[in-house]
């Protein structure tokens, strides 16, 4: 158990070291001479671990978006506050919102990572689904909102989300304003919910400073 526990430490030892250097100096620009050389370690414990720079960045991903997903749950099944709330909150927690989220997703949207970026979005859908779904039961069971299918309207709106409100696309202030009215609008039509009912909870997500 103890050698488990050692080896863990580990290899979330070389994910810290890369991401700090990925973060600072690009994931381009380092190399894995670069962080054997931070570390103090020999290759040979590198590799024992990873494969090469790509399968570090991709635990990197796998290891940010367990943290979201543990984020988003936690939030999803508390009953203590309201449904409302839980919806808001969970959308927020499932965002990817930090300065290495941004690196990776700077890496995941060029065209060579197409199957990385599929791969981190298939996860979050598979995981974040049923949370959302849960969340729509209960406000079901309060006449809060209506629909016969949770998990399709659920996995329209995430996906629809993660187009329009990719990264990588850019969009005028005036368009962006247009797309969150409208994605907002959606989910109240979609769900059955009083017109209006989601704005103001929904609206300052977009706009965090």
């Amino acid at each position: 158990m103890r050698i488990v526990k050692e080896a863990a430490e580990r290899r979330n030892e070389i994910l810290d070291v890369a991401e700090r250097l990925f973060c600072t100096n690009g994931y381009d620009n380092t190399s894995t001479n670069d962080i054997l050389a931070e570390i103090g370690i020999a290759r040979g414990t590198l590799y024992y671990y990873f494969k090469n720079k790509e399968d570090i960045l991709d635990a990197m991903i796998d290891r940010i978006l367990d943290e979201i997903i543990r984020k988003a749950r936690n939030i999803a099944l508390n009953e203590s506050i309201s449904v409302l709330e839980r919806l808001t909150q969970t959308v927020l927690a499932a965002n990817v919102d930090t300065k290495t989220s941004d690196m990776i997703l700077e890496q995941v949207h060029k065209p060579q990572n197409a199957l990385m970026h599929a791969k981190m979005q298939e996860k979050l859908l598979s995981q974040l689904v049923p949370l959302f779904v849960k969340i729509i039961e209960d406000g079901i069971s309060q006449n809060l909102m209506y629909t016969d299918y949770p998990e399709d309207t659920i996995q329209m709106l995430l996906l629809y989300s993660y187009f329009v409100f990719d990264d990588s696309i850019e969009y005028s202030a005036d368009v962006k304003k247009r797309k969150v009215l409208a994605f907002i609008s959606n989910v109240e039509v979609l769900l059955h919910m009083e017109k209006g009912s989601l704005r103001e909870a929904m609206l300052p997500m977009f706009y965090k400073k």
